[in-house]
């Protein structure tokens, strides 16, 4: 069984699930103020919507484009203490359309100057070292070795980073030690790891317990353009960032985490293959064969509700300790595929040694 830290997985992640307005909309029951805000209307076909209080409230980003920042008065309006504010948005809050929000607590805020190779540029963060989870904006500046602060004081198991300024277009890059810091994901695309070449993306160098490093690629370094980075530790009982390897079964893969999932996102590395994004407030997961209603971080695509393995969407149940694939397809079980996962959720013992409810 899995200890904790954190007793009550919910006041640092959580979902929400609220039925659209058209008019201002104060939501509830999130059991914290959020830092990172992750919107995505489920019947429709509306773009994700990212915000976070580091950047404000005044720009969003897409998970499904490589656009940058896109300004903004509609989507997140303000973060509130037990959950959000929505306003006029037909993205996330559209009548007649039903929406999910995921969301996660950072809180403690700075700045300062990024060190390592070439000039030192400003940044700026909001952190949560409990649940392992920061927000941290920098500027590039074009040199191979450019470390940035992510001030979580462990060793981070995966981050996103996205270009943010003119010229705009560049994917998202996923970086993590499940795929090596010698490759790049992309997470507005169903694209295979890549490998970069020498003195790209990662510069070849794992993060250390205070930065991350960069090489000279203009979709994270470039001189004068601003970036944003989510970075995540796995903190045991509460997030794990893991991988696994298809079984080609819909009796399939379980993966243990240490605790129920709330939040899960899957995708294949070897090839291509979707981010399926479930959580314990949708239909979908504990499911019967073919009932998955997932949402793809890389798509505006509405849920999906079909399923099976000619449907190409695969089914999760979420087991007390960890989850399992129950479709052979390969966006979730193929045999022999490879994939990494995230994974937020309930510890199954806190700190104290006493059982934690799964939830």
């Amino acid at each position: 069984m899995a200890y904790s830290t954190i007793n009550k997985s919910t006041l640092y992640q959580n979902q929400l699930l609220w039925d659209g307005t058209g008019a201002t909309n104060a939501r509830t029951g999130l059991g914290f103020q959020p830092d990172f805000c992750w919107g995505k209307e489920r019947s429709s076909t509306s773009g994700h919507i990212l915000q976070d209080s580091v950047q404000g409230l005044s720009v969003y980003l897409s998970s499904n484009s490589d656009s940058g920042t896109n300004p903004t008065s509609v989507q997140f309006t303000s973060f509130d203490s037990d959950g959000f504010t929505l306003g006029t948005s037909t993205g996330i809050n559209q009548s007649g359309q039903t929406n999910v929000g995921w969301a996660w607590k950072a809180g403690t805020t700075g700045s300062g100057t990024t060190t390592g190779a070439g000039t030192g540029k400003a940044y700026s963060y909001s952190v949560n070292t409990t649940s392992g989870f920061s927000i941290t904006k920098y500027i590039g500046n074009s040199t191979t070795g450019h470390t940035i602060p992510h001030t979580l004081g462990v060793v981070p198991k995966m981050l996103f980073v996205k270009k943010l300024t003119s010229p705009y277009a560049a994917s998202w890059r996923y970086g993590s030690d499940m795929i090596g810091w010698d490759k790049v994901m992309f997470l507005d695309t169903t694209a295979a790891a890549t490998t970069y070449t020498s003195g790209e993306g990662w510069n070849g160098t794992a993060p250390t317990s205070s930065v991350f490093t960069l090489g000279n690629d203009s979709t994270m370094n470039a001189t004068d353009v601003s970036y944003i980075a989510y970075v995540f530790a796995d903190v045991q009982g509460y997030s794990k960032f893991g991988s696994y390897t298809g079984n080609g079964s819909i009796d399939g893969t379980f993966v243990y985490t240490g605790f129920s999932p709330a939040f899960l996102m899957v995708k294949r590395t070897d090839t291509t293959g979707v981010w399926g994004m479930y959580d314990n407030k949708r239909i979908g997961f504990n499911q019967s064969q073919g009932v998955q209603n997932v949402l793809r971080a890389n798509s505006s695509d509405a849920t999906a509700t079909g399923g099976g393995d000619a449907g190409g969407y695969g089914g999760i149940d979420f087991l007390s300790n960890g989850f399992k694939c129950k479709l052979s397809d390969g966006n979730m079980g193929a045999s022999g595929g490879t994939y990494i996962y995230m994974a937020f959720g309930q510890p199954i013992i806190s700190n104290s040694g006493t059982p934690a409810t799964a939830r």
